[in-house]
């Protein structure tokens, strides 16, 4: 969702004028993020699969099935001049509606090792974008490397935002979150090692709503010099920016878009990938992780003090800026913009920037 979120600003940033519409599936969370910020559709399709052996291994082909005469339907009726998806088991009715009723098509997909999903429809779509070079070469007939679509991170300040969150000239901010939902593994290690992390770091822990309640009774329980040191929070929205620009060092998982956000921002970071859905995550921090753009930590082996030794070896800021540097030659901020400006070609029927190498 923000990744697509992420292009449709980009193209109003473009095109004030322009009318975006987006397209959701049975999920509920879509909708609510969206909210009136565009008009929404719904496939009966689900948005995401899950992998448990239940109803819906019956349910969703036959979902699948439904959606693609609905999705035809739908763009017969708005009539739009491209289509772009973000991957997903939804990509699969849009852009075979799509290549139906010959409207040009960009795919973004996200991960190292690409999704099944996006792998099925990447040979229906006129462009296929990815995040990271080593997947071009399952895409080579019509694939460019664009990055990953994000949140803007320019024109925030780093001493205004790191002031923002009560961190002086000198200290060294801890940033902490698990993606879109607070994480279990991640909130256990730091709640045991937060004792051994305070005296030479700020932590700002982005807990989610439901593990915000957990977070403030740690806190509590901290001797009263460190206290204030400890800042969990449940999310930051727009905040998000100024956090990542504050930071030294980020704690995360190593989604797509958290990969991103860290080497555009240029920040060190310990990704634990998640240890299912394919071991897409686990490819992503090895990616970043041979380029010494990161460190990669195994979930199973992230515990209080394994957080500890990591965080002190990069207490170090010559360490440090060693993988933040790498970090940032990395990044891609500019990913949103790029997906726009060959959505836009597409629509108008010019030659594609990313065929000219524009955004390789």
């Amino acid at each position: 969702m923000y990744p697509a979120l992420a292009v449709a600003r980009a193209l109003r940033d473009a095109r004030p004028e322009l009318e975006i519409d987006y397209v959701g599936g049975v999920r509920g969370l879509e909708q609510r993020i969206v909210g009136g910020s565009l008009p929404y559709h719904q496939l009966v399709v689900r948005s995401l699969r899950g992998v448990e052996r239940d109803v819906h291994l019956v349910l969703d082909p036959l979902r699948l099935g439904a959606s693609v005469p609905q999705a035809v339907l739908l763009l017969r009726r708005l009539r739009p001049a491209a289509v772009f998806s973000s991957g997903g088991y939804l990509g699969i009715p849009l852009v075979m509606a799509a290549r139906a009723l010959r409207i040009p098509s960009l795919v973004w997909e996200g991960n190292v090792v690409p999704g099944r999903a996006t792998a099925a429809v990447g040979r229906m779509a006129s462009r296929v974008a990815v995040s990271f070079p080593p997947t071009l070469s399952r895409f080579a007939a019509n694939g460019f490397v664009s990055g990953t679509p994000i949140r803007s991170l320019s024109g925030v300040d780093r001493g205004a935002a790191r002031r923002g969150f009560g961190v002086e000239d000198g200290d060294r901010l801890l940033l902490v979150f698990g993606g879109s939902q607070a994480v279990t593994r991640l909130t256990e290690a730091l709640s045991t090692a937060l004792d051994g992390l305070l005296p030479d770091w700020h932590v700002l822990h982005i807990a989610g709503d439901t593990g915000l309640a957990a977070a403030n009774e740690v806190r509590d329980r901290l001797p009263v010099e460190l206290r204030a040191r400890y800042h969990p929070v449940g999310f930051l929205t727009d905040a998000m920016a100024d956090a990542l620009v504050a930071a030294d060092l980020v704690l995360g998982r190593a989604g797509s878009s958290t990969c991103a956000e860290v080497t555009a921002a240029g920040v060190a970071s310990i990704l634990v990938p998640y240890p299912y859905a394919g071991g897409h995550q686990r490819a992503n921090a090895a990616w970043l992780a041979d380029q010494g753009a990161a460190v990669q930590v195994p979930d199973g082996e992230l515990d209080g003090p394994r957080l500890l030794a990591e965080a002190s070896r990069l207490r170090d800021d010559e360490a440090r800026s060693r993988v933040a540097d790498a970090a940032r030659r990395l990044g891609r901020p500019e990913a949103a913009t790029i997906l726009a400006e060959e959505l836009l070609a597409m629509a108008e029927g010019r030659p594609l920037p990313s065929a000219a190498g524009a955004a390789g």
